[in-house]
């Protein structure tokens, strides 16, 4: 129990709650003169010598079931288990007509089957859980969870059967009873993940290493970084950004020394009868044209900055580069960086382009952006698009998307989203990445930095 409560005390320092050591020990001494089998005495003790600011009380009161409360899923029901025998007969035969992903998803609600450990640490390592450090998230990663699960395709489908199960003659009052049952089991399993959602980053939070910690936050998945960790990031991509920069400018110099010119070779030795005395190589200038189009909503904003933070610290090794941003139109953002600093220069566009959670249209920029900038993009542009590829069911527009890769000279997508999320939900990515000549998962400031230098410098 002592782990458990320093663990907690640590989380709530991780979420800003201002707890000395002196404040720790008076827990601890707290705690021991009162014990911990009364529940309601033990959280109020903790609160009483742990908060000070009125303002920090949502924040306890957020963590404490967290750390003390029993992670026991949700009850559920077997809705099968009071079915006669031809009912079930009915229900067997309906649930044939599904694929087997889908009928085992079905049967799970049917039944009333929680997840099990095995699945929750499976979703854990899609999710890449062990960066998450900030409870801001907690709802937007148990949407994730359920996307990647295929809740709505499944309320589809209990739906569907409910149909099938009245065609084939089932009460309509038993047809009834099971659909409530079973949305009363998919709404125990949506809590189940969001408790365990939280139950994940409360615990990441206890581990959280220093904001200063530069190496750890490199690490961290962007969407789970502070404006701490950001005002450590915004520094070490300066520094990355420097590395590249060297690297390329040797590449380049390589470049237009590493191949022979046989006709100028020719011609500078005539003078010597044709002894190749003089050699010529050829003075080619390989520098990138880039075109970089980033979603800046709420959910990229932080990728999309740490990105273009570092296109423009090499733009001297760099021939153009052409900035776009986007959430539900495109926006040519290039001057906002002549002369300022990246991150200053995003807080500007964000001032012109307020984000959301569920306004991004990428088809209508695709549109935007053709019917005003197309000419900013031929057979020498390398196009970057930075987004998750999620288009809120709107048109994707991959006839424009197409109509872009065929004028550049190649298309590259960055998507911060797994892998496995791609074309869950309202994520058009398999529609885009067939035209893409590259797709690189970059999760992090470390692997963004990766697939730049492979893009620019790796060739």
């Amino acid at each position: 129990m002592d782990e458990r409560i320093a663990q907690f005390i640590a989380a709530l320092r991780a979420s800003g709650v201002r707890i000395s050591l002196a404040e720790t020990a008076d827990a601890f001494q707290a705690i021991e003169q009162m014990g911990v089998t009364d529940k309601d005495a033990f959280r109020i003790s903790l609160r009483a010598t742990l908060v000070k600011e009125a303002k920090d009380l949502g924040t306890f009161e957020k963590f404490f079931p967290l750390f003390f409360q029993s992670s026991a899923p949700p009850p559920m029901t077997d809705a099968t288990q009071d079915l006669s025998p031809q009912d079930a007969q009915m229900l067997a035969q309906a649930l044939r007509q599904f694929t087997e992903q889908m009928r085992e998803m079905l049967e799970k609600m049917l039944q009333g089957q929680p997840l099990s450990k095995e699945e929750m640490q499976q979703m854990d390592a899609m999710m890449n859980m062990e960066g998450m450090t900030d409870m801001r998230y907690q709802n937007w990663l148990a949407r994730q969870m359920e996307e990647a699960m295929q809740f709505k395709e499944v309320r589809q489908a209990m739906e569907e059967l409910m149909k099938m199960l009245r065609g084939l003659g089932m009460n309509r009052q038993q047809v009834d009873r099971l659909r409530q049952m079973m949305q009363e089991n998919q709404q125990a399993l949506s809590q189940q993940i969001k408790q365990h959602a939280g139950e994940s980053i409360a615990k990441n939070m206890s581990q959280k290493p220093r904001a200063e910690d530069a190496e750890g936050a490199v690490n961290r998945p962007f969407r789970a970084l502070t404006e701490e960790d950001m005002f450590v990031l915004r520094k070490e991509v300066r520094r990355l950004a420097a590395v590249l920069r060297t690297r390329l400018a040797l590449r380049l110099k390589r470049a237009r020394t590493g191949q022979l010119d046989s006709k100028s070779t020719l011609r500078a030795n005539m003078k010597h009868s044709g002894v190749p005395i003089e050699l010529k190589h050829r003075d080619h200038t390989l520098k990138p044209k880039v075109v970089a189009i980033c979603d800046v909503s709420t959910s990229m904003r932080y990728t999309s900055e740490l990105m273009l933070s570092m296109l423009y610290a090499i733009q001297d090794q760099v021939s153009k580069t052409q900035a776009f941003a986007f959430i539900d139109h495109i926006q040519y953002i290039s001057p906002h960086f002549e002369g300022h600093d990246p991150s200053q220069a995003v807080r500007e566009i964000l001032d012109e382009m307020p984000t959301g959670h569920y306004n991004t249209d990428l088809g209508r920029s695709l549109d935007d952006l053709t019917k005003r900038y197309l000419d900013t993009i031929d057979h020498r542009s390398t196009v970057i698009f930075v987004g998750d590829g999620r288009n809120n069911f709107n048109d994707p527009r991959t006839d424009l998307f197409q109509l872009i890769t065929r004028r550049s000279r190649a298309t590259i997508w960055l998507n911060p989203e797994p892998a496995g999320l791609w074309g869950s939900g309202d994520s058009d990515m398999l529609k885009y990445a067939p035209y893409c000549g590259k797709v690189f998962q970059v999760s992090n400031l470390a692997q963004l930095a990766d697939a730049v230098d492979k893009l620019l410098i790796q060739g």
